[in-house]
């Protein structure tokens, strides 16, 4: 799971949801195995636009500002996050291929929109199927 640089830093369930695989990273490590723990940033999306139309800063501008900050917070809740490996969705370089392989999937009939049920079991949100 990837945070959205959306908002202006990090929040508790950011900590909540990566606190617990890395305590399970660091028991795999002390126990002699290599542990790889790659971390990035989900940037696109109408998350990051609807916060820069709020705070009247472009999206080019805003997000890579948002990520230096989301990544000077990360560093220092010592999480062990190999940085060598961060992803970030605006980049051109990650998208191309995840756009690629859309195409792919829709052209031989694999991707497709309809309407079905949705699984709401841990949601505090109503939720219904959606016909987007």
């Amino acid at each position: 799971m990837f945070p959205y640089p959306s908002a202006e830093g990090l929040h508790v369930g950011n900590l909540y949801a990566f606190t617990g695989n890395d305590i399970y990273g660091r028991f795999q490590r002390m126990q002699g195995h290599e542990v790889f723990e790659p971390l990035g940033y989900d940037a696109f999306g109408i998350h990051s636009e609807n916060y820069a139309l709020k705070v009247g800063v472009h999206p080019t501008v805003l997000i890579p500002r948002n990520i230096a900050n989301f990544r000077r917070q990360l560093d220092r809740t010592g999480l062990m996050v190999d940085w060598r490996y961060s992803v970030d969705t605006t980049d051109p370089r990650y998208y191309k291929w995840t756009q690629w392989v859309f195409l792919q999937l829709l052209r031989r009939g694999l991707a497709y929109k309809k309407q079905a049920a949705v699984n709401c079991v841990r949601s505090t949100r109503p939720c219904w199927p959606t016909s987007r």
